[in-house]
């Protein structure tokens, strides 16, 4: 879906350090601090080892499910009453997913041109 400049890792490793900062200028908890640092981090070291390694499609799969997990953080954590930090989650974690799914299609496309035809 994206062309071969991996213009979603680099949205990725913006993403993630929007959410992992975000608790410096949103209401939190404890919980949803740690929550977003984390996930943040993740999403953006997904996004970088893509950057650096595009052919592991294993990163757009991690992707996807820390987008997932942080989607659903702030009913696990239970910091829905903390709007900035829980619509920060549910935006970033949908936005991640929706990455994560569009580079799928590339990676295979890129794996199917590598393999030699008979």
């Amino acid at each position: 879906m994206f062309t071969e400049s991996r213009t979603q890792d680099f949205l990725a490793v913006i993403l993630g350090a929007f959410t992992a900062l975000s608790p410096i200028w949103v209401a939190t908890n404890d919980r949803a601090v740690w929550t977003m640092i984390v996930l943040g981090v993740l999403i953006a070291l997904t996004g970088l080892a893509q950057m650096y390694r595009p052919s592991m499609a294993a990163t757009d799969y991690a992707m996807g499910l820390f987008g997932a997990l942080l989607f659903l953080a702030p009913w696990v954590m239970d910091y829905t009453a903390y709007n900035g930090a829980a619509w920060t989650s549910w935006v970033v974690g949908l936005v991640t997913v929706v990455l994560a799914v569009a580079a799928l299609p590339a990676v295979a496309g890129r794996m199917h041109r590598a393999a030699p035809h008979h």
